[in-house]
Parts: C-alpha cells; sequence; structure tokens
C-alpha cells in the first residue's frame, strides 16, 4: 500500500516474484545429453548405411545395365547364326567334295559362322551344352518326347535349336526331344549344375 499526496492509501500492484525451478541435477543432465548424443550416432550411422547400401544399388543397376544391354541385338543376331547353321545343313560334306563352288561357298559360311560366334563370345553370350545332359526345364523347352530304355529317363537326345546364356542368364532356351522309358535317373546325377540360373535377360 503507498500514499498519495492527500494520504489516502492506494493499492499496491507489485508482481510476486516468479517461483524459482528446482536446481538440475549435473549428473542427471549429463546422463540425458550423453543418451541423445548415443542416439544422434545411431541415426548418423543408420543413414550412412542407408546412404551406401543405395550406392551399390545403383552401381549395380548401373553394371547390369551395361552388361545385358546387347541381349536384344544378341537375341536377333542368333537368328543368323541358326540361318548359317541351316546353311551348311543344305551342303554337306559329300557335294562339297565334288562340286568347287560349293565347297568354297560352304568355306565362307563356316568362317561368317565362326566370326560371328566370336563376336557373340566376346559379349558374354555362350552356347548351351544339352546334347545328352538332364532335361532341364529352366534351360530346355521340351518339344517332343521319345521312347528311348538306352539312356536315363528324361536325358536330351536331340537339340533342334541351341540355346544361349549371356553371362549369367538365360538369353534363349535349347529346343529339345527329351528321352522317356529309361532307367530313373540317380538324383545325384539329376542335379544339374545350371539349376537355379538366372532366366531374366
Amino acid at each position: 500500500m503507498t500514499s498519495d499526496t492527500n494520504g489516502q492509501t492506494e493499492p499496491s500492484f507489485e508482481q510476486p516474484a516468479p517461483a524459482s525451478e528446482p536446481p538440475v541435477d549435473p549428473q542427471t543432465r549429463i546422463t540425458e545429453l550423453e543418451a541423445q548424443v548415443e542416439t544422434l550416432k545411431k541415426d548418423k550411422l543408420l543413414a550412412l548405411a542407408e546412404a551406401e547400401n543405395a550406392g551399390k544399388r545403383a552401381d549395380k543397376r548401373i553394371s547390369d545395365n551395361a552388361k545385358y544391354a546387347v541381349s536384344n541385338i544378341a537375341k536377333a543376331l542368333l537368328q543368323v547364326a541358326d540361318n548359317l547353321g541351316r546353311a551348311l545343313l543344305a551342303a554337306p560334306v559329300e557335294s562339297r567334295a565334288s562340286n568347287e563352288t560349293l565347297r568354297n561357298l560352304a568355306t565362307g559360311v563356316e568362317l561368317t559362322s565362326k566370326e560371328l560366334e566370336t563376336v557373340l563370345e566376346n559379349q558374354g553370350v555362350r552356347r548351351l551344352n544339352a546334347l545328352e545332359q538332364p532335361f532341364d526345364a529352366n534351360l530346355h523347352n521340351a518339344i517332343q518326347e521319345v521312347e528311348n530304355t538306352t539312356v536315363p529317363h528324361g536325358t536330351v537326345v536331340q537339340v533342334f535349336q541351341e540355346g544361349y546364356m549371356i553371362h549369367d542368364r538365360l538369353l534363349r532356351p535349347a529346343m529339345v526331344v527329351v528321352s522317356k522309358g529309361g532307367p530313373k535317373r540317380d538324383a545325384a546325377n539329376n542335379a544339374n549344375a545350371n539349376n537355379g540360373v538366372n532366366t531374366t535377360a
């Protein structure tokens, strides 16, 4: 209360002093800060790991794109290789022996075929070895079954069209004839080393 010049008392409007906060225990605060630092460290390591994984995935995509970029053109070239093979079949060795023109033509076709095969090999394309192998649905396309008791059941006895791989992927399955009626193949012999091949090319 205060008095004015006339001696009258006026009410006081002074604000009460704010209540002081309880003191923080330094050790508790240190513990809290250390916990926050550990959390931030973990978050940072996680972010770095995710960034590294993303980089690896991107690198793999780039590598795969470069590695398999020729898949489509390689498939088209396989048709050319098939036609060269058919041309040679149309000129049997016996006929070449008695016809110099035919012999020279066949020689040219053979050289062209070999050169094409070299070009494909340089791009990672290789021919599958299907004949006399166990039938594998991952690698072979069976177009016919024939009775044959001299080989284990499910053996490739004829190849109509060669199959090819590009690196570790199937480029084109082999079109084959498979035996039936023969002895059952042992489980150990039936395990094909090419099982699980990537067929996404």
